[in-house]
């Protein structure tokens, strides 16, 4: 429904009225002029039809008047706009590049693809779905380094993790140094909920620090851990054997945390897990209402505008 920003101008309207009727009235002069009758009519007659074409031209200034009273109000409409939703959350993603998950012992649409290919499918849907949070990246082998800082921008995160290919961090597993540059991105932020997902498919064999110091110093910070387990085969069951995934350490890094751990066997695991800390973390579902104005007061004034160069057009000269 359309509104006026300044309403008040629209008393402006009745201006010409008022000085019609109130203005002071000039009488002109002269002398008389004596005529024969007939002129005289003839005459009469001329200025009658005068005055008639005079009240017709009154109507396109009238018009005119009223369009440019129009555009000083200003009128508009309000287009709602959904804001974007916030959740209060800071959320880091860190993901494992050793050269383990080049791997290619995981299924995606029935063919056979590597681990770094399964994560990146399921990870990026599940980036793009955490509209609300502000999203971050570490990616870890033999050195952690951050990919993507936080950001509300969470698509362009998602296409960080699209890009991400095995080698770039070195090949071994330091989970250390990737929960401590987490932390550390989360240290001076004044979020309500701080959460670090770390995924790995290895054990801990880079760093100086151990996993266990690092997730207490999480539990400090109030900022909660969820480790998720990739790969068929854990090493408490193949003690020794290259590849296989160091459950019982991510394990105990959840539960000093606050967070939870989750085994993933499977790519169907991993979507099963992506929608278990979705329901842990919840998005915001539902943002604040802005208010967006679209002026209209451009359409009035440029209908007066065209009206005053018909006026000067059919002016005689």
């Amino acid at each position: 429904m359309p509104e006026f920003e300044q309403p008040w101008f629209l008393v402006l309207l009745g201006l010409p009225v008022l000085i019609f009727l109130f203005g002071p009235r000039h009488m002109p002069g002269g002398a008389a002029l004596i005529v024969p009758e007939g002129v005289g009519r003839h005459i009469l007659s001329g200025t009658a039809e005068l005055g008639q074409f005079s009240k017709r031209r009154y109507g396109t200034p009238a018009v005119i008047w009223v369009l440019m009273v129009i555009a000083l109000a200003g009128p508009r409409v309000v287009a709602p706009v959904t804001a974007l939703p916030t959740s209060g959350r800071d959320l880091m993603l860190a993901l494992d590049l050793s050269g383990s998950m080049v791997r290619d012992d995981f299924f995606l649409d029935g063919k056979a693809v590597t681990r770094l290919d399964a994560v990146k499918a399921v990870g990026t849907d599940f980036v793009r779905t955490r509209g609300g949070d502000r999203v971050g990246l570490v990616v870890f082998g033999s050195e952690a380094y951050v990919a993507a800082p936080p950001t509300f921008d969470v698509e362009a995160v998602a296409q960080t993790v699209e890009q991400l290919v095995i080698g770039i961090s070195g090949r071994a597993t330091n989970i250390s140094d990737a929960l401590g540059i987490s932390l550390k991105r989360l240290a001076d932020t004044d979020a309500k909920s701080k959460v670090i997902i770390l995924l790995s498919d290895g054990a801990n064999n880079a760093g100086a620090a151990t996993p266990r110091d690092v997730a207490k110093l999480a539990r400090d910070m109030g900022v909660r851990v969820h480790t998720i387990a990739l790969g068929p085969k854990e090493l408490s069951q193949s003690p020794g054997e290259r590849g296989v995934v160091d459950a019982i350490t991510l394990g105990a890094l959840a539960d000093l945390s606050g967070g939870e751990m989750f085994r993933v066997r499977t790519t169907e695991d991993l979507r099963t897990v992506i929608d278990a800390i979705n329901t842990l973390e919840p998005v915001a579902r539902a943002g604040l209402s802005a208010q967006v104005y679209k002026d209209l007061w451009i359409w009035p004034a440029l209908l007066a505008a065209l009206g005053c160069l018909w006026l000067g057009w059919r002016s005689p000269q």
